[in-house]
């Protein structure tokens, strides 16, 4: 049987699933071939049922309501690593719902989020991760939610920081940030599920076993090139969570999914 995988071609995926990518390690019976697309482009995926193993937004996982089952292993949650909202010019929470804001996909968690900080504020635009800052510098925005690689390099482009949603969600709640999930479509027997887990693991040790081996491969797929920003990707997503999701981070998820119902944004 093939397993169609999809991941994003960020680093803390494309560092995670490399063992996977490059057939080092596999599962008995069954094939596993990757595709590569941005998180939004792969939680519409999700939507649309394409793919036996997705990785997706957890704001994508909790709309498609048990049509995917969440794996232990592969998940990117943790603490101090969320979605920053930042600015051309200094604003202030006040300011934004007159204010147009873009952010990276309708069904991100980053849009999750940021409709829990601030619901007021209706202006809304979507867009890829990697066009976010462009839209603010053009003018086209006022403000933008930045993800991935973006949250390290917003200072570069002389952009203010009016809210770190990550760190705004921790206050708030004292959990970890439930950012993107490893699903599998619910037709796909359910036995495989320890199968999958297992083999992310092994595939997450490989890479931080001998990180050289995935280094070009996590530099064709990326968007920043420059390798301290990519380590400090990498250190931030990929922690204790991406191997074990963990009765904390389950919690977290549950959180996450109550906070969307009772703001009337979620299943």
């Amino acid at each position: 049987m093939e397993l169609r995988f999809a991941y994003s071609p960020c680093p803390n995926d494309t560092f995670t699933f490399f063992g996977i990518a490059s057939n080092r390690v596999r599962v008995d019976g069954h094939s596993i071939s990757v595709r590569h697309h941005d998180i939004e482009s792969l939680n519409r995926r999700a939507m649309a049922g394409e793919y036996e193993i997705t990785k997706m937004s957890f704001y994508a996982w909790l709309l498609l309501g048990g049509r995917y089952r969440l794996l232990r292993a592969g998940n990117a949650l943790g603490y101090g690593c969320g979605p920053i909202l930042v600015s051309r010019r200094p604003v202030s929470k006040a300011d934004l719902p007159g204010l147009t804001i873009a952010f990276p996909g309708e069904h991100t968690t980053a849009h999750l989020l940021f409709r829990l900080y601030c619901p007021e504020a209706a202006n809304r635009k979507f867009t890829t991760y990697d066009r976010i800052f462009g839209e603010i510098l053009d003018g086209n925005v006022d403000c933008g939610v930045v993800i991935h690689e973006s949250r390290f390099l917003y200072e570069q482009h002389g952009l203010y920081k009016v809210c770190d949603l990550g760190q705004w969600w921790e206050e708030t709640t004292g959990s970890p940030i439930p950012l993107g999930a490893i699903a599998v479509r619910s037709d796909v027997p359910a036995e495989l599920d320890m199968e999958l887990d297992g083999v992310i693991r092994r595939s997450l040790m490989l890479a931080r076993s001998d990180p050289a081996l995935a280094r070009p491969y996590i530099r064709e797929m990326a968007c920043e090139m420059d390798d301290e920003v990519t380590a400090k990707h990498i250190a931030m997503f990929v922690n204790e969570f991406t191997m074990d999701i963990g009765e904390q981070g389950m919690q977290a998820v549950d959180r996450l999914k109550a906070m969307a119902k009772v703001a009337g944004i979620g299943p």
